[in-house]
């Protein structure tokens, strides 16, 4: 007869688990964007995200500004960044290089991407990596040559899991094989391209568990509030987004009834996920803090206590005190 568990009645193991909560950045293109920038991520620290991921442009075109702002998120604030890395282009020599200097920034969490295929149709140089999966491999090698170096803090590998099939994939069936190669590979967790319908994250989740795919799929959520860009990432994905919100947001006689219509829509899509199992929500922000934070108002996450949290923090439904508030206004001058 095997003993009494102590690990099945610990108080830690009861009720419902955390939600993660993560934010998306980019690197600023001018000073103002750059001013604006720092304003947003003093008003998102404010909320104490488990982690803010920072992207570049096609080809690491501006991977030098993307490090750069690591750096000072490091070094400034209390977030920790998930830097994203893609390898199409790039040599293992390369992008090893990479990898370590973002090791030494302090960098624990790096987002592996293809990236995008030249748009010339030109030929990636002989000996370049061609597979996210195989830069998963690459980090997982540099974190084992500086294994005594990351004792405080190893590596987490994050990879892009799609709700749609892919534009290049031949099937939903194939992009759950490749999602499930890259946990074989090690990745350690997914986070989804956008979509805009609830079901679409639910069935991408029954799905890959049925294939084998273990590693936590949190659903990527962009605030609903721009035609603009709703029209440009349906033409990227390959997916409209539903007919009766455009109308809606179309129709909206101020940018406020159009930000109340789309924030609605958006906090039902990531109350639909966590529904659905989702153990985080990742907010694609564009650089702007107000819509996020207004979805945030409304979602009502369990998230873990820490250090970092006070009380009237926004994710709590409340709102960011005042010294918080002048912390980060002095943060973004």
């Amino acid at each position: 007869m095997s003993p009494p568990s102590l690990i099945d009645p610990h108080p830690n193991l009861a009720g419902p688990a955390p939600v993660a909560l993560s934010y998306e950045l980019f690197p600023p293109r001018s000073a103002a964007a750059a001013e604006s920038l720092w304003t947003t991520i003093g008003e998102l620290e404010a909320t104490d995200p488990d982690y803010v991921s920072v992207t570049y442009g096609a080809s690491g075109s501006n991977r030098s500004t993307a490090v750069e702002l690591i750096n000072r998120l490091v070094q400034e604030t209390t977030l920790r960044p998930l830097a994203h890395l893609t390898c199409v282009g790039n040599s293992p020599e390369e992008l090893a290089e990479i990898i370590g200097e973002l090791l030494d920034v302090g960098v624990r969490g790096i987002l592996a991407l293809r990236g995008d295929q030249p748009k010339d149709g030109a030929t990636p140089p002989p000996g370049s990596l061609r597979y996210a999966q195989d830069l998963i491999e690459l980090i997982r090698r540099v974190e084992q040559r500086r294994s005594a170096l990351l004792c405080a803090g190893k590596v987490a590998v994050g990879v892009a899991a799609y709700p749609t099939r892919h534009p290049e994939s031949p099937s939903e069936a194939h992009d759950v094989e490749v999602l499930l190669a890259k946990q074989r590979s090690g990745a350690d967790f997914a986070i989804t391209q956008v979509f805009f319908h609830a079901e679409q994250y639910a069935d991408l989740l029954t799905r890959a568990r049925r294939a084998g795919v273990t590693i936590p799929i949190i659903p990527g959520v962009m605030p609903l509030i721009s035609l603009r860009r709703l029209a440009r990432l349906g033409e990227l994905t390959g997916v409209e987004p539903a007919p009766e919100l455009i109308e809606r947001l179309a129709a909206a006689d101020t940018d406020a009834e159009r930000t109340r219509i789309g924030v609605s829509a958006t906090v039902d899509l990531a109350n639909a996920a966590l529904d659905a199992g989702a153990p985080g929500i990742h907010l694609y922000t564009f650089n702007e803090h107000a819509a996020a934070l207004d979805v945030l108002d409304k979602l009502a996450l369990p998230r873990p206590r820490s250090g970092n949290r006070q009380g009237g923090n926004r994710h709590s439904g409340g709102r960011i005190n005042a010294s918080r508030r002048a912390a980060a206004r002095q943060l973004a001058s």
